[in-house]
This record gives structure tokens, C-alpha cells and sequence, in this order.
């Protein structure tokens, strides 16, 4: 799934001549980006893709060009997004990053990228409090936001002594390169002698600094909420508030499968008083789990790039990818919520969750068709935009054959103490909380 010249739409000298003044780059082409292309796209603003795996977003009808993004180091692709800039007159376009490595690429060389570019996020020393979840655990901590216990281990000796209720699991604070454990984000670990077996293949595999241990709290997806916001110096201009009723796999999701807008005005307060602290100008989502120990809601994880239910957010009355394009040039917005009661939906993956939950007895199949009633989002498929649906299925199975190569290659007793659960997970760097 590599990007070659004969999958990319060309650029000739007719192009050139006639290029628009001003338009968008998205860096990324996951059914994330496919988002961020529509929402543009369906305003009539000139969008390109770059990207290197991921192709749904460039095969939308709404993206102009796709040009391929390099696999290379950071001075590399900053180098190739200036000469982009210089070769095809992009000053003054849009950029948005749409994973968390290019997110830290653009943040981290925002001075030099906002003398050419419109950059729709803020610069590095807001960005790491989201990147490193070692440092959003800090935060957490010092403006008195609930989260998992949490522990960032010295050496292997006080991961042996540590007395805490099991299960629980190991996650990287970031993904700086990418292998079993940062893809699989977290691991959950039942007793101490898998604990001290899987941290002991994880610092193999990353620096023993950045092996985060957090206990797991217990419940599915049912318990996930988030804080959606466009945000302006940490004030919230547009929002919306969400629960991850269903996720796959069911008990520990990798990603969200069906996700339906709620009104919530807990995790509106939390999300304000996080937000505010971190002085946030962009797009961002928090996501919060009730503890249904306690009932406290438990910060997990901060996205400061576009988050996979993003479209959601069009059914709901904010369409945040083009209400941030209007922010960043200079128009003022009324402050707006999203409404409650409509539904985003990742076909592929929620077939798989229902599935397992009618089989299990969790889920009828009455109740499955009622959660599709009312407005509803596809991740994927729109009637104006068909084509990266017909492309996502092959792209899913493919990467399904190509991580079970993997798993099968991997020890057996590694396979089992190593199940990949979905919680927090990524990026570097510890200094001081930003002003509150």
C-alpha cells in the first residue's frame, strides 16, 4: 500500500497556471483525513493528500490532487512541505496534520511552517501536553482532573515491587518508531509474572523511560465519553459532547465502531477546566471513562489532531474541520454546541462488535437496529462520495493478513499476555505544566 506515481493525480503546467489562491493540505489519508477532505471539499475549497499508506482520503472525489508524503526523517519532510510550498505556490494554504507523528512534525517546526503556511495547530510547547501522556497525566494531576492510577517505572526492580490491583496495563507515553507495542497502544497484563515479562520484551522494543504502567478501569465502550471542542486560547467556540457506545474489540476497542452525541454537562466541565489549563487554540477531543467503582470520570487520553468520529460532528450542527478553516481566517464564530441524539458509525468494525455481542448474549438484535434509527454518519460511505468505501474494505483486509503474519510469528505465550487494548497512547518531552 506504498504511494507510486501511477496512483497519484499529476499535476500539469495547465494546473499550475490556473492554481487557486488559497486551499488546504492534508497530511494523511486514513478515513480521519477522508473527514477533513469532505468537510472542505463540500465548501468548494481546493484540497491535496499526502500520503505514503492510507488511501481513502485520496481517492475522494473532493481531493484535487494526492501527492505522495515521504518516509524519511523530520528535516526531510519539513524540507519536501517548503519545496511543496515553492514548486506549486501554496503560500498561504492550510496545513492540517492528521496523525500523531506529522502532528508532532508540524508543531515542533511551527515558526518556520506559519511564515509560509496556515498551521491549524498550536506550536510544540502546547502540543506535548497531548503527544507525551506522561506529561498529561502530570497535568491532569496538577489541576485536580480524575484519572487511572498511574506509574512511570524507574527500573525493572520497581516494577517488582509494585502493589496494585491486577489487571492492569503497559502503554508507551509516545510512538516515536513503530513496532508490536506502540501499534498495539497498550497491554494488558493479569498477574505479576506477565507484568515482568511484558515490560521486560517492551524495553526491548522502546527506551524503559517512556513504559507507562496504568490500571485498568473496569467497562466497555458504554463508559467512554468524550469532550469534542474547536477551541480559541483554551475557550471552547464549538463543541460537542459523545459516548463510545460500541468500539471493537468490544471490552478492550482499538478504535471506536459507534459513537452517538449526548448531553453531558460532567464531562463539559471537565473538558473546559483541561482545555483552559492548556491554553488550546485548534481541534481537540478528551476522552473521559467512568469508573464504575467510584463513578468519577477518569481522563484517558488527549487528541490534539483530528479524532476518528470527527464527521460526527457535521450531522450534529458543527462541522469542525470548516468551522476551523473559517477561524484561521480571521472570522468570528458564534459559540455553538453539537446537538445530541445522532449517531457515527465505522460499518466494518461494528459489524464484527455486534457480532460478538449478540453472541454473547449483550446485544439483541433489536436493539442493534434501533441504535441506527435517527441521523447518522458513516465513517466511510456517502452517497456524494462513494469511491473510498470500495477501496477501505480490500485496504482492511489486507492489513488484518498482514498483522495476523505477524502474531503468527510471534511466541505463543507472548501472544497471550500481549492482547492489545484500546486506552491513551503517545509522545515526548517533559517540562513545566503551561499557565493555567
Amino acid at each position: 500500500m506504498a504511494a507510486d506515481e501511477s496512483s497519484e493525480r499529476r499535476l500539469t503546467d495547465g494546473d499550475r497556471l490556473s492554481m487557486p489562491r488559497e486551499g488546504a493540505l492534508i497530511v494523511g489519508g486514513s478515513y480521519r483525513a477522508l473527514g477533513v477532505v469532505r468537510s472542505l471539499g463540500r465548501h468548494g475549497i481546493p484540497v491535496w493528500v499526502l500520503t505514503d499508506e492510507h488511501f481513502v482520503a485520496a481517492v475522494s472525489r473532493y481531493t484535487q490532487f494526492h501527492l505522495p508524503w515521504p518516509t524519511a526523517d523530520e528535516p526531510q519532510q519539513l524540507r519536501y512541505l517548503m519545496d511543496l510550498c515553492e514548486q506549486y505556490q501554496l503560500a498561504g494554504w492550510a496545513v492540517f496534520p492528521t496523525d500523531d507523528e506529522t502532528m508532532a512534525l508540524v508543531a515542533r517546526n511551527h515558526k518556520v511552517l506559519a511564515e509560509r503556511f496556515r498551521v491549524t495547530i498550536p506550536p510544540w510547547d502546547v502540543i506535548r501536553w497531548s503527544y507525551d501522556k506522561r506529561l498529561t497525566h502530570r497535568l491532569a494531576s496538577e489541576i485536580g482532573v480524575d484519572q487511572p492510577r498511574t506509574c512511570t517505572p524507574k527500573s525493572r526492580d520497581e516494577v517488582a515491587i509494585l502493589d496494585w490491583t491486577f489487571p492492569v496495563i503497559l502503554k508507551p507515553a509516545f510512538k516515536h518508531n513503530m513496532n508490536r507495542f506502540t501499534h498495539a497502544k497498550a497491554w494488558r497484563v493479569d498477574n505479576r509474572e506477565a507484568l515482568l515479562s511484558s515490560y521486560d520484551e517492551a524495553c526491548t522494543l522502546v527506551d524503559p523511560e517512556v513504559i507507562m504502567i496504568q490500571e485498568l478501569i473496569p467497562g466497555g465502550g458504554e463508559e467512554q465519553f468524550s469532550f469534542a471542542a474547536l477551541c480559541v486560547d483554551g475557550v471552547p467556540h464549538a463543541w460537542i459532547t459523545a459516548r463510545r457506545t460500541r468500539q471493537y474489540p468490544m471490552d478492550f476497542g482499538l478504535a471506536s465502531s459507534y459513537v452517538e452525541s449526548i448531553d453531558m454537562p460532567e464531562i463539559e466541565t471537565l473538558g473546559h477546566r483541561v482545555l483552559n489549563a492548556m491554553k488550546f487554540t485548534g481541534l481537540i477531543e478528551l476522552e473521559f471513562k467512568r469508573d464504575p467503582r467510584d463513578g468519577r470520570y477518569k481522563l484517558l487520553d488527549i487528541n490534539s489532531r483530528v479524532w476518528g468520529w470527527l464527521t460526527l460532528g457535521s450531522q450534529a450542527g458543527v462541522d469542525f474541520p470548516h468551522l476551523l478553516w473559517r477561524e484561521i481566517h480571521g472570522e468570528s464564530l458564534p459559540k455553538m454546541r453539537g446537538r445530541a441524539g445522532v449517531g457515527w458509525i465505522r460499518m466494518a468494525t461494528d459489524l464484527r462488535a455486534v457480532a460478538g455481542e449478540i453472541f454473547h448474549g449483550r446485544l439483541s438484535p433489536r436493539a442493534y437496529l434501533r441504535s441506527l434509527r435517527g441521523p447518522l454518519e458513516f465513517a466511510i460511505f456517502a452517497f456524494d462520495d462513494p469511491i473510498p468505501a470500495l477501496v477501505d474494505a480490500p485496504y482492511l483486509m489486507w492489513l488484518a493478513c498482514k498483522r495476523r503474519a505477524k502474531a503468527i510469528g510471534r511466541p505463543p505465550e507472548k501472544r497471550q499476555q500481549m492482547a492489545p487494548i484500546s486506552t491513551a497512547g503517545n509522545k515526548a518531552e517533559a517540562h513545566d505544566r503551561p499557565a493555567a
